[in-house]
């Protein structure tokens, strides 16, 4: 809030205007006004507009007098049931100690069976020393405890203030001010091979551990001081964001944060570690409770962002919030945040989930990293750390959201960025808001496309799909898609070897045995690398997705041009769709090729699978398509990072924005599948590797021949 300066009179006439002004504000409701309030908060303790404004005209009060006395009611029943429950607990407390000391004297009577004498160590419960080593250990416990808080916080445990209550109407939430599932199977030995390289990631550890009450009471204090700073983050009047002058972004004014947040342990000091700061807002189809529950259940956020979570895992919910919603929950964490490309390491996060329900309509939820001590099981080599992130929703009306992003991270790089993604990920494009809200608002498409009953414009033999064939194929092509990305990240249930030959980046290989009901059983070599081309990547992903073309790259078609004799759209972009093709002059008339195709302003997908006719007649007709067998291929396109120079002379289509629209090239990765044996005991063959690396390196020459990139 800021105040003017009065002019012109004396310092203590100043000062009396003020104190009369003050009083002038203050005064307490009369019996009647609080009868009447007391009697509406047993009937709805959460009233809405309408009715706030009823009650205004009965009581003579303002709006906003009676929805922070409702907020003031319902901190103080809140405050109320807590005392409650302390009582109860200290009750039971007692009525423990007194059985306790029961037992105790039980004990000094006991005899022992096998010589008839006292118990040894009867006097161990009085032992002084080792309540000494116990208090130690308490205050070793404790120091821990206050040396984390002070790193998060700031401050010691003792020093921490209440939480105050959040007014949202100091937030500014106008839109216009911003500019799968793992596979996890046993890996083959590939240290073998001639020319080759691995490097194998150590285990996750996600064992059932124990979190103490002192730890948990140390989470709680970690998230609601992260809560406070996000929703300071999200104001567009502080001066902690500015305007890139190269992209208009919103970039965060590092000094600035460090005096608002000043840290007691602050890594911006050191060298090796990179600050990514970003903020993006945008309006996605989904209602905000639906967003909530996705976010707060690891499975289903997995979903949700297929192509950036290669894993997630809940270890412990800390506090289920309030019933009947999510507000209150707090949740530890564990993920690995990916690009869909071998040639980066992913990102892995223990991390403190906190959901609070702002006002009706209003959620926020925030994440921050949260380390363990060395010697805890949970304790790993995290090189990210998760500064306060995370999303303000807000309802809007027919069931849109209104979604504002804040990804914040320091990154202490150890390694090198191969070259290729330098740019990219130093700009903060590879893991910032702007892909995550990307990403969002065109899953929530697809998702509102799978609700939607209405058929394809084509179809198949002359069989127009139902509603619950076209929810059957959606499915199997999304099975797909996560198939696809995570054969190719470098997650750590993943171990990679690099092969030499086809260029500098060379091709990436990794074995598992599947025994997944929705991959071929026996053993699946996949296999990947990346290429960077002077082209856009909306003109590299037209290229690819158009049936026109594909002879011109798709080896396996060995020439032959393809039909597209279904169509699915899943999306308001044109690119965003799910196909059906046939191969014409081909032998195995039975097989067709299931291919969905996705696009964003962050980049896009091309995913594709070899699918026999009667599996694809089992699809369309609604019947449950977990149990076809999937082996994608495909590839990733993403912008390289650098500014648009014109690469390829062409303009970026209007329907494309953001990223894409700045790009001057593109980043490629080429991956294939195949099975090796349909015996999972079998051994994997140099005939095999040589195989998938001919079968990568001609087709990356026929791209660069047909898009003119041959000298790339």
């Amino acid at each position: 809030m800021e105040y003017g300066s009065g002019g012109g009179g004396s310092g203590g006439d100043q000062d009396a205007s003020d104190s009369q002004r003050r009083k002038k504000r203050y005064h307490r409701h009369t019996a009647y006004q609080i009868q009447k309030l007391e009697g509406m908060f047993k009937e709805c303790p959460h009233p809405d507009e309408k009715q706030r404004m009823q009650l205004s005209r009965e009581l003579g009060l303002a709006p906003r007098q009676i929805k922070f006395w409702f907020q003031n009611r319902r901190t103080q029943m809140k405050a109320q049931h807590e005392r409650a429950d302390n009582c109860s607990l200290r009750a039971e407390n007692d009525k423990f100690r007194c059985e306790n000391i029961a037992m105790r004297e039980a004990l000094k009577n006991v005899i022992c069976p096998s010589c008839g004498g006292p118990p040894i160590g009867e006097d161990s419960y009085f032992d002084e020393q080792k309540l000494r080593m116990e208090n130690a250990q308490l205050k070793e416990e404790l120091d821990r405890v206050s040396s984390i808080a002070a790193k998060y916080i700031g401050r010691p445990i003792s020093q921490l203030p209440p939480v105050q209550p959040i007014h949202i109407s100091s937030l500014d939430l106008s839109m216009g001010s911003f500019a799968g599932q793992g596979m996890t199977g046993p890996s083959l030995d590939l240290d073998l091979l001639p020319g080759s390289s691995s490097t194998i990631p150590p285990p996750l550890p996600f064992q059932a551990m124990g979190i103490s009450d002192m730890d948990k009471s140390l989470m709680a204090d970690i998230a609601a001081s992260a809560m406070d700073e996000l929703l300071r983050l999200l104001q567009t009047n502080e001066t902690l964001w500015m305007k890139s002058t190269t992209d208009g972004r919103d970039v965060l004014n590092l000094e600035n944060y460090e005096r608002i947040f000043p840290r007691a342990s602050n890594h911006i000091k050191n060298p090796n570690v990179r600050i990514e700061a970003s903020r993006d807002s945008g309006v996605v189809i989904m209602n905000a409770l639906a967003l909530v529950d996705m976010f707060m259940d690891s499975n289903k956020w997995v979903e949700l962002f297929p192509t950036i979570v290669s894993m997630a895992r809940t270890v412990e919910v800390l506090s289920s919030g309030m019933l009947g919603n999510q507000s209150g929950t707090l949740q530890l964490m564990y993920a690995e945040l990916q690009v869909l490309s071998p040639l980066l390491s992913t990102r892995e996060f223990y991390f403190l989930r906190y959901c609070q329900q702002i006002e009706q309509g209003l959620w926020a939820i925030v994440d921050i990293s949260y380390d363990f001590p060395q010697e805890n099981q949970f304790a790993s080599q995290c090189r990210s750390h998760r500064l306060p992130s995370g999303c303000l929703i807000q309802d809007m009306p027919n069931g849109y959201s209104k979604v504002t992003w804040v990804e914040h991270v320091e990154i202490e790089e150890k390694a090198p960025i191969h070259r290729l993604y330098r740019e990219l990920v130093h700009s903060g494009l590879a893991f910032g808001a702007e892909r995550w809200l990307a990403t969002l608002q065109r899953m929530c498409e697809r998702f509102a496309c799978l609700m939607v009953t209405g058929t394809s414009t084509r179809d198949l033999g002359g069989v127009i799909p139902s509603p619950d064939g076209k929810r059957s194929m959606m499915k199997l092509a999304q099975r797909m898609v996560n198939n696809f990305c995570a054969s190719i990240s470098t997650s750590n249930s993943h171990r990679w070897t690099t092969l030499s030959g086809l260029n500098e980046v060379g091709v990436r290989v990794t074995v598992h045995k599947s025994t997944d009901p929705g991959q071929p059983n026996g053993v699946v070599l996949s296999a990947a690398t990346t290429i960077w081309l002077p082209v856009s990547p909306q003109n590299v992903f037209n290229f690819f997705r158009d049936e026109r073309t594909r002879a011109q790259w798709d080896v396996l078609s060995n020439g032959n041009a393809v039909q597209e004799v279904a169509h699915i759209a899943n999306g308001s972009h044109p690119g965003n769709c799910i196909s059906v093709l046939r191969a014409f002059n081909t032998s195995q008339n039975n097989m067709l090729i299931l291919q969905e195709s996705c696009i964003d302003s962050s980049g896009s997908l091309v995913v594709y699978c070899p699918v026999d006719l009667p599996a694809i007649n089992i699809a369309m007709s609604g019947e449950d398509p977990s149990y076809i067998p999937l082996l994608p291929s495909g590839f990733t396109i993403s912008p390289d990072g650098r500014s648009d120079q014109g690469a390829d002379g062409a303009s970026t289509s209007s329907s494309t924005h953001g990223t894409l629209g700045r790009s001057g090239g593109s980043l490629i990765t080429v991956a294939f599948q195949i099975l090796v044996s349909s015996l999972p005991s079998a051994k994997l063959n140099l005939e095999s590797v040589t195989t998938v690396n001919n079968l990568i390196g001609t087709t990356v020459q026929q791209i660069k021949a047909a898009l003119n990139c041959s000298a790339s």
